[in-house]
């Protein structure tokens, strides 16, 4: 996902030098060129060896060791950047940077570089809010760097508060949508996501396998690319992405209604949600009993849902429509009767039963159909890969459509 990108990683002296080994493996398995930098600090915490190893790089750590050296190394790093990330980014060599003081060899790479600068800061509560260091992150952003939020929790000092680094895991997911071109900028992607449950009684329902991790890795792909995202989710347990507007709901009904309020403003709906198709007649108000002396079983009365994309498929006018097709044989057949029936511009089908596929796992093997009966299929992806192909053939669409 980044291969032939090279970030450039300044690690300074901070006790969350460990994360930043993790952030190096993550980029690693990434097929990034990771580049080390560290400071002075940064060495009294993590030996030099230990990045060395992880990155398959050398480190850069001093500036005037090898003078020979030091116009090349220092210039040479400074182009070669993609990204300089600086991770954990301390107090001290925030300012330094802000007021152009380059004392070391991290702080004259960043002056020497035209590349984008992010910095995931790092430090005790108290010095991350005092007016100093907020005047020095407000400087810098003003002059085009950039900083990923600190999170709240407990610190290495005992305190309770902000200044936490930033976990490894959504840096990463920082870096590469800083990767993403913005060819979505302006449109409103709506997606639903996950499957719906529908109560037999205060304690039991009826759902799906539908883990709704495609509908997500969708959603973030989408607003990596600029658009203005809605995903609307039945019940799972990931956390929703960054910067998108979260809608939750349990029943099919509450999904229709969700996507009801953002219909007529959108440009796309991508319905990879699984809604329950049926629901029970009548939802007991106490618990269903056991009884002893029965013989014939539970009989249980269902009637159907609405059918969430039939019903948007009629109201359809200039939106483009993609649909989602889990099945277990006649893949094709089924797919195509599905998109003709609801209206879709073009379907995404998969074998649920192929390994590698369906629910509850990272990866996926799908089929795209269009209207036309084309069938495109595709190898074992994982997820994000998915949605990127999924959002190809929605922006072409957009710009070609009459």
């Amino acid at each position: 996902m980044l291969k032939d990108k090279t970030i450039v990683l300044g690690v300074t002296g901070g006790i969350a030098v460990y994360k930043a080994a993790d952030l190096v493996s993550r980029l690693k398995k990434l097929n990034a060129n990771v580049e080390v930098v560290m400071t002075e600090g940064a060495a009294e915490f993590v030996t030099p060896l230990t990045f060395q190893t992880m990155s398959g790089n050398q480190v850069h750590k001093e500036m005037f060791n090898e003078i020979v050296n030091y116009d090349v190394e220092h210039i040479s790093l400074a182009q070669k950047a993609d990204i300089i990330l600086i991770a954990p980014a301390t107090a001290n060599s925030i300012g330094k940077i802000a007021n152009g003081i380059a004392d070391n060899l991290l702080t004259t790479i960043v002056m020497a570089s035209t590349a984008k600068v992010v910095f995931a800061p790092a430090m005790n509560t108290i010095m991350y809010q005092n007016p100093i260091v907020k005047s020095n992150i407000e400087k810098l952003k003003s002059l085009g760097y950039y900083f990923i939020q600190p999170g709240v929790g407990l610190l290495a000092c005992g305190d309770y508060g902000e200044g936490k680094m930033a976990e490894p895991a959504d840096i990463v997911e920082y870096i590469i949508s800083s990767f993403v071109p913005k060819d979505l900028l302006g449109k409103k992607i709506v997606v639903t996501a996950g499957p719906t449950m529908e109560p037999l009684d205060p304690v039991r329902y009826m759902t799906n396998h539908s883990s709704g991790k495609m509908g997500y890795s969708i959603a973030k792909e989408a607003a990596d690319r600029g658009a203005d995202v809605v995903l609307i989710s039945g019940p799972t347990t990931i956390a929703p992405p960054k910067g998108i507007e979260f809608l939750r709901v349990k029943t099919t009904e509450d999904m229709l209604n969700a996507v009801t309020k953002h219909f007529s403003s959108c440009d796309v709906l991508i319905k990879s949600a699984a809604p329950v198709d049926y629901r029970p007649e009548t939802v007991s108000p106490t618990k269903i009993k056991k009884k002893e002396d029965e013989k014939d079983g539970l009989v249980i009365k269902y009637i159907k849902n609405p059918d969430i994309a039939a019903y948007f498929g009629k109201k359809k006018e200039n939106q483009v429509m993609v649909g989602f097709a889990a099945e277990t044989d006649n893949l094709h057949e089924y797919a195509m009767e599905k998109l003709k029936k609801k209206n879709f511009d073009f379907i995404v089908a998969n074998d649920v039963t192929k390994v590698g596929a369906g629910f509850n796992v990272d990866t996926n093997i799908v089929t795209i159909v269009d209207k036309d009966g084309k069938q495109t299929d595709y190898p074992m992806m994982n997820k994000r890969e998915v949605a990127r192909v999924i959002l190809d053939k929605v922006k072409y669409i957009l710009e070609n459509r009459g």
